[in-house]
């Protein structure tokens, strides 16, 4: 099996001759190819290029588009700031609609206007032309909450839930949107995979998620579907008490940060939901030997049963040991899927 079809197996509960391998690499990526990563996150044949020499050195099976949460953001007209060797990151002091009365006039990009979202475009049909039916492409959008606290600040929008519930439904629906045109335009062009990243919504507690963000989490999850394409959600933090919840969105996978046994997950999302993680980026992968990273991955493994994808809870941070992500690869090539 290639990457593509080992994945994709794996997603259709066919079997599969090991465990995929879909470790999130960003700034580890842009260093394998001696790249600063503002030149990374702005130039997607710098992304492309990072990204495969990375598939291909540790035996990945998937490339992703991801880089930064601020392309819708950048698009929409926030203020974003830029850095050489680092990630873009959105202004939360002078959010674009710090004035909510703002999002009244605010129009949804067009993600082929020749902004940073037609960058990622760009990205899925280079990776396309490159790797297709090879290895599996993944395509990425920001989440309701998560896009949502990037437009109006996650300080006000934690505030909003309480004191202007309608401003925070329109803001939803806009961000809706405006991630189901992301998505399609990344579909066109030729990922496989939709990763949505909704880090904000690990803040909330279990009414305000159920109230406000599962039903737009939802919609986009079914307007994926809609398009034809898979959808990965990945969460940042700590999601205990949201992973029922989440069970019930239908995604193909979903992740799980450090802080989220996956053992509790396994007995809230049930028998069948692909699941993927949950290692500590740093105590575990980054500061550990190739040993103690086989020894917690042998353990997620156990827990998850046969429905598993080998990964981090989240980014593998830049400096992290050649042998420790090399050992992530081997123990997927010798476990056993689906049998």
């Amino acid at each position: 099996m290639n990457g593509y079809e080992r994945i994709v197996a794996m997603l259709e509960g066919r079997p599969t001759d090991s465990l995929p391998l879909m470790p999130i690499t960003m700034m580890f990526a842009a260093d394998q190819i001696g790249a600063p990563y503002g030149r990374y996150a702005s130039d997607y044949r710098t992304l492309v290029e990072g990204q495969l020499r990375t598939a291909e050195r540790f035996d990945f099976d998937y490339v992703s588009c991801i880089s930064d949460p601020a392309r819708e953001a950048a698009d929409c007209g926030a203020v974003i700031h830029y850095f050489d060797n680092q990630p873009p990151a959105i202004d939360e002091v002078h959010s674009l609609l710090a004035d909510k009365k703002t999002l009244a006039g605010l129009k949804v990009p067009d993600p082929l206007s020749g902004g940073r979202m037609h960058d990622r475009v760009q990205a899925a049909a280079l990776f396309r032309q490159q790797v297709g039916g090879r290895r599996l492409i993944e395509g990425w959008i920001e989440g309701p909450c998560a896009e949502a606290a990037d437009l109006r600040g996650i300080n006000r929008l934690m505030l909003d839930f309480y004191d202007d519930p309608t401003f925070v439904r329109d803001l939803f629906d806009f961000v809706l949107e405006t991630a189901l045109a992301f998505a399609k335009a990344q579909v066109e062009a030729g990922v496989d995979l939709i990763g949505v990243g909704d880090a904000a919504a690990s803040l909330v507690g279990p009414q305000i998620y159920e109230e406000f963000v599962w039903p737009y989490e939802k919609r986009l999850v079914d307007g994926l579907h809609a398009m034809g394409t898979r959808v990965r959600l990945h969460i940042c933090g700590n999601i205990n008490r949201i992973l029922g919840s989440i069970g019930r969105l239908g995604c193909e996978i979903v992740d799980l940060d450090f802080m989220v046994p996956v053992a509790k997950a396994r007995q809230a999302m049930g028998p069948d939901q692909v699941l993927l993680g949950n290692l500590d980026p740093v105590k575990v992968v980054r500061h550990g030997t190739p040993e103690s990273v086989t020894a917690a991955l042998a353990q997620c493994h156990r827990e998850a049963g046969p429905h598993y994808i080998v990964g981090a809870g989240c980014e593998i941070p830049r400096d992290t040991p050649a042998e420790n992500v090399r050992a992530l690869g081997a123990y997927a090539r010798s476990a056993q899927g689906h049998a």
